[in-house]
């Protein structure tokens, strides 16, 4: 009988909750339910981005990617290749450990080993919104052992003796993706014991009591496609879930009033079934619309008119600029803060062409005493137009300072990479950076980057067509 009683009360709270949107629906106009959607779209792309590779690495146990279940950290010290390709941009010189926390039911500690000096390590918090909410690491912490407390937006206990900072995430689930550095192919063995080090547990644990109630199952959504999340209105259904982990942060209760009017309401099913057909075009163009934003932000990069570091950060650092975060989650997910990663962007030559290796041979020359400037280290990555790592006979993906020593030096001491599809002369393969038959990109990486890369003083250099 109770369970009868449920299903009544399941049944009559959508009915309710599809009448709910059907109205609020018809109450706008297709031109306000686009702007609406847009909007939307824009603010939640991130979120429900975010999920989709939260749930391969966390919960889908047939998914090739799964990495380990919540709150169990996985180590993973082995270097990314082409055939890897669950987010864009993955970098091959710092191996990844990766942990997805739920927070629900109490908040995690997490020990960091000592790592030797000289070798960069950073831990990076980010919330289901994406924002960087904190950093344990070589810059902001120190190479120094020590004992951090992560928890979730409703937790009020009492911080324990032994507790050496606080991480406090606005949602109920976070994310923190480990950085441990490779200083060459020799070193994996030395990257694995300095993981070894990294430990997790629940606070119950670490305290030695008991633990207290588990928080209720879930019953997770299966995410969208990446293609799907360009297209699908169903993309508002998996937002309104994803929502339902995330509080309102104060600076979005008008916002949220906003998204309501279209039925995109925290922990709420969204329906698309429910709307006029009118209303259903005009949000499919409002996702048009926001795309449209997107390429025009990513002109003004490839320009050189905005910064890449710009749209990586905390919410106090982003602000209300969804488009940037958007931008971040599509080109670079789970980027750094620039105080501690600095990306120079390398899409176009020095006379603003798109690079394209089919067409064109390339040069990257640094002058004398103008190699980035950093307090760990820097790397060249070179990806295709998809964004991903280029299959090629050196299985080389990057060229980085700790390859240094192994670097062909000009007649002055500068350094000249060689950037293009067919293998160069003997004299340069030491300096050659494979490229795709066609269009790529290159992703400058400077860790800890030193102040006069951050303000400006240091600028990286323009690729040059050699043909």
């Amino acid at each position: 009988m109770k369970d009868t009683f449920k299903r009544i009360v399941l049944i009559m709270l959508v009915a309710f909750t599809s009448q709910a949107q059907l109205s609020l629906a018809e109450a706008l106009t297709p031109e306000q339910a686009r702007v609406i959607a847009k909007d939307a779209y824009i603010y939640g792309f991130p979120l429900v981005d975010h999920y989709r590779v939260q749930y391969t690495y966390f919960q889908d146990r047939q998914h090739p990617e799964y990495k380990a279940p919540w709150n169990t950290l996985h180590n993973s010290a082995r270097i990314y290749t082409p055939d890897d390709k669950a987010f864009p941009s993955p970098n091959t010189d710092t191996p990844y450990s990766q942990l997805g926390a739920d927070l629900r039911a109490e908040p995690l500690v997490l020990t960091m080993p000592a790592v030797e000096e000289g070798r960069y390590y950073s831990a990076q918090f980010v919330d289901a919104y994406t924002y960087n909410f904190g950093y344990v690491g070589s810059r902001a912490t120190g190479n120094g052992p020590g004992t951090y407390l992560l928890v979730g937006p409703d937790w009020q206990g009492t911080v324990p003796p032994g507790i050496d900072k606080v991480l406090r995430s606005e949602t109920q689930f976070a994310f923190v993706f480990y950085r441990t550095q490779l200083q060459g192919p020799d070193d994996l063995d030395n990257v694995k014991r300095v993981q070894t080090g990294y430990k997790v547990q629940p606070l119950s644990a670490w305290l030695g009591q008991a633990a207290p109630p588990a928080a209720a199952p879930i019953n997770f959504l299966t995410p969208l496609s990446a293609e799907a999340e360009r297209s699908s209105l169903d993309f508002f259904k998996q937002l309104n879930f994803v929502l339902g982990f995330c509080p309102v942060h104060p600076s979005e209760v008008e916002l949220m009033k906003a998204f309501a009017k279209l039925g995109i309401v925290p922990g709420q099913t969204f329906d698309e079934q429910q709307l006029p057909e009118d209303i259903r075009q005009a949000i499919k163009a409002g996702m048009a619309d926001a795309w449209k934003d997107f390429d025009a932000l990513g002109q003004q990069v490839a320009r050189g008119e905005i910064s890449t570091s710009r749209f990586l950060g905390s919410r106090e650092y982003l602000g209300k600029n969804y488009l940037y975060r958007m931008r971040a989650t599509v080109t670079g997910l789970y980027g750094n803060d620039r105080e501690e990663t600095l990306y120079p962007p390398f899409y176009l030559d020095a006379d603003g062409q798109r690079l394209d290796a089919s067409q064109h041979r390339y040069r990257l020359r640094f002058a004398p005493g103008q190699l980035p400037p950093v307090n760990a280290f820097w790397s060249l990555t070179l990806y295709n137009a998809q964004r991903f790592l280029v299959a090629n006979p050196l299985n080389r993906y990057l060229i980085n300072s700790p390859m240094l020593s192994n670097l062909k030096r000009d007649d002055d001491g500068g350094i000249t990479l060689y950037i293009q599809h067919q293998q160069p002369d003997q004299a340069q393969q030491a300096n050659w950076l494979p490229a795709p038959d066609g269009p790529f990109y290159i992703a400058g990486r400077l860790y800890w980057p030193k102040p006069e890369a951050l303000d400006g003083r240091w600028q990286a250099p323009k690729v040059q067509r050699i043909d």
